[in-house]
């Protein structure tokens, strides 16, 4: 198993290239930065964790121990502002904490070798986030939490599809995609979840927002992290729905740009590129978006799943609430889907039109031109005897004619728009 994860780890840092590093958890906090009350310093820290810039490519396959860093910070429990213990490495980033079920609030940050002892306490849980994991990282977390090797293969798989299983009872398996605007182009990412009983393990890979707002919002409301891990799994879910809507709506102004450019007459193949370019784009964004629709049917009609009942049934309005935002955005791709197939109808058939038009204006002046190329003809013909040729004013007859039935014939296609 773990030369197998060894093989997709690599292979996936060798199939792209780095081109932005991941922000250390520090920097986020000091972003965020917390007053006592529990309140944001100001509003524009948090627009500006929400504009930090993840990374979309997964890794450095010759990255080496010797690149690794940690640093640690001291937790103070009687210090208002929460103080993460980071463990990071190149791109690799750790946040782990333990919670009072009792309370909500966390009790302390944890070391992923401090976890087995952690996981003895039935009065918390721990929650791990990890982003781009090393491979010791990995073996560690799996031999800390007795994770399911095919479930951590697939966390690591790429290209997974959404889905929700179910090991046993005592955990259950999410991965969904997540998507964010890097420069004009919609990113995706994954994300995988281990939640058990007293647990949950979020794995960050590819690009997708820092879940750091998600975990201050969670400090910020610890009556409900009371709930259990079910709660953390709402939150990120919640968290990755809501980032699909700013997509939805940029691909909807530029589907309404390019209809500007349909019936501006400017028929180019840059157009139709552009409008199969988006069909495209909506197709993937649909399959991503789609499946996290049963994730969500999971958690809120699974009756048979022991550990899902054993959390408190107060969990599944939250999960009800992130259905619906799913639905909204996914209403807004099928409706973006259905806008884009009526404009690419739209364009062909203006497309159409204006070459009708050419064939048209074509066949007039071909219809004009016959005239004087028939009458020439006749004249043309190499004749001794033909009689109208010895009347005085033939010529200056037969010009007149021609000029008389092109002028009628222009005024008639004129009239019918062909000209």
């Amino acid at each position: 198993m773990t030369q197998r994860i060894d093989e997709n780890h690599h292979a996936s840092n060798k199939a792209l290239a780095f081109e932005e590093s991941e922000p250390t958890q520090a920097e986020l906090f000091d972003t965020l930065d917390i007053t006592k009350d529990g309140s944001d310093k100001d509003d524009e820290s948090i627009e500006s964790l929400h504009d930090t810039q993840d990374s979309y490519i997964y890794g450095d396959a010759d990255a080496t121990d010797q690149d690794t860093i940690e640093t640690m910070t001291v937790y103070d429990p009687d210090a208002d502002r929460l103080e993460d213990i980071e463990q990071s490495g190149d791109n690799e980033t750790i946040v782990c904490y333990a919670y009072s079920r009792k309370t909500g609030e966390p009790i302390e940050p944890l070391a992923i070798e401090d976890v087995s002892r952690a996981l003895t306490n039935n009065n918390q849980f721990i929650w791990l986030g990890l982003y781009d994991p090393s491979l010791e990282t990995v073996q560690e977390v799996q031999d800390a939490f007795d994770l399911h090797e095919l479930a951590l293969e697939d966390a690591f798989a790429d290209h997974q599809r959404p889905k929700v299983e179910s090991y046993g009872n005592d955990t259950i398996f999410v991965v969904v995609r997540t998507a964010k605007l890097e420069d004009n182009q919609i990113r995706y990412g994954t994300t995988a979840i281990f939640m058990g009983k007293n647990f949950i393990i979020s794995v960050r890979r590819g690009a997708s927002n820092s879940y750091s707002p998600v975990r201050e919002h969670c400090h910020r409301r610890p009556e409900k992290l009371r709930l259990g891990p079910i709660f953390v799994l709402h939150a990120i879910l919640d968290f990755i729905v809501d980032n699909y809507l700013p997509i939805t709506d940029r691909l909807g102004n530029y589907l309404r740009e390019q209809e500007r450019n349909i019936f501006s007459h400017e028929f180019s193949k840059s157009t139709l590129k552009s409008l199969y370019e988006l069909k495209s784009q909506l197709v993937h964004m649909r399959a991503v978006i789609l499946p996290v629709q049963d994730v969500c049917n999971f958690f809120i009609n699974h009756k048979k799943n022991e550990l899902i009942s054993a959390f408190p049934a107060a969990a599944k309005p939250y999960f009800r609430d992130v259905n619906d935002h799913l639905l909204r955005s996914i209403d807004a791709v099928n409706g973006l889907n259905e806008m884009l197939s009526v404009a690419m109808d739209t364009y062909m058939a203006m497309v159409t039109m204006g070459q009708n038009d050419v064939v048209r204006k074509l066949a007039a002046w071909a219809g004009i031109a016959a005239v004087p190329t028939a009458v020439a003809g006749i004249y043309g013909m190499n004749f001794e005897f033909m009689p109208e040729l010895q009347i005085k004013y033939a010529y200056f007859v037969v010009v007149g004619a021609v000029l008389a039935v092109c002028l009628f014939l222009y005024a008639k296609f004129r009239k019918a728009g062909w000209l």
